[in-house]
């Protein structure tokens, strides 16, 4: 049975879209229920970021997330799949505009790895998210998106989700 009474809304039910928009650059969008400020907290708090950056049907676990999150400041995300050796992901932020943009990169790669920006548009108390990838090579986004099998639409929804019942408390 649905608790909600007749007048509170429906939260809407987004979609996450994901755009190749050339042969080194990857974008993904989605609009968030709940304000900017909240969905910027959410990737900048390790404690939050916990809570949805890895999609539940994964199978994976994080082991640790510490997020430094000022220009010159680092990330290092280590996650484990079943018995598997644990993977790192790291970087450091490079841009850091409170509630409106993070950039950051993704060093784990010989290759140099990806440049992520993303920006946070608040309208009507929704929050419009952006992500861009800029990889280093063709061959490096192609890996990538083999590797995101709906991975990135599941963590986006558990952020929405999690955005939600923060925005409620």
């Amino acid at each position: 049975m649905d608790a909600r009474t007749e007048s509170e809304p429906t939260p809407t039910k987004n979609r996450t879209t994901v755009e190749r928009k050339s042969e080194r650059e990857l974008v993904v969008t989605r609009t968030i229920n709940g304000p900017a400020r909240i969905v910027f907290e959410a990737f900048a708090k390790p404690e939050l970021l916990k809570r949805w950056w890895v999609p539940k049907s994964s199978g994976l676990s994080l082991l640790s997330c510490e997020a430094d999150v000022r220009v010159g400041g680092r990330y290092r995300l280590v996650f484990k799949h079943g018995d598997s050796k644990p993977m790192e992901f790291y970087g450091r932020y490079i841009e850091v505009t409170p509630y409106s943009r993070l950039v950051w990169t993704n060093d784990e790669s010989d290759d140099g790895g990806a440049v992520t920006t993303v920006t946070f548009e608040e309208k009507e108390g929704r929050t419009l998210l952006v992500m861009h990838d800029l990889y280093p090579s063709k061959d490096a986004l192609d890996g990538a998106l083999a590797g995101m099998d709906g991975g990135m639409s599941e963590s986006l929804e558990q952020l929405d989700e999690l955005v939600v019942t923060l925005g409620a408390s």
